[in-house]
């Protein structure tokens, strides 16, 4: 990784991702359309959720509830609230961390068993690494 990469490519880079073209359309990335919150009650948060921003029940856990919407999937966990998580895809859950962790980045919470890790990066977005 060079250091000239702006911060934000050297991020990119070390999830394993490609670094984006010079034209939107060749744009590639791993982001999913999943997006993870955490939530004290997954119920309450579910319900302001469906109630009041049209989004559809597709699955309930007892520390998970699956919400459909137009264009993403909520996924409610039951957890301390950490803000909104993307989820990226990558080739090692591992690999990737260590590599963040490199760039500066916090792990938020890692699973290995899962497997998948919580990852702030110096800009306050935290990622779902899985694989």
């Amino acid at each position: 990784m060079s250091a000239t990469l702006g911060p934000f490519t050297q991020v990119i880079e070390a999830c394993g991702l490609k670094r984006p073209e010079s034209t939107r359309e060749g744009m590639a990335n791993s982001f999913g359309k999943d997006i993870l919150i955490q939530a004290p009650d997954p119920k309450k948060a579910a319900s302001f959720y469906v109630d009041h921003l049209g989004f559809e029940v597709t699955g309930e856990e007892p520390h998970l509830i699956s919400l459909h919407g137009r264009n993403i999937n909520l996924f409610i966990e039951r957890g301390p609230v950490l803000g909104p998580v993307l989820e990226v895809t990558v080739d090692s859950v591992e690999a990737a961390r260590l590599r963040l962790m490199r760039l500066g980045c916090e792990v938020v919470k890692n699973e290995p068993d899962y497997p998948r890790c919580y990852v702030r990066d110096p800009f306050g977005l935290v990622y779902n690494l899985t694989s």
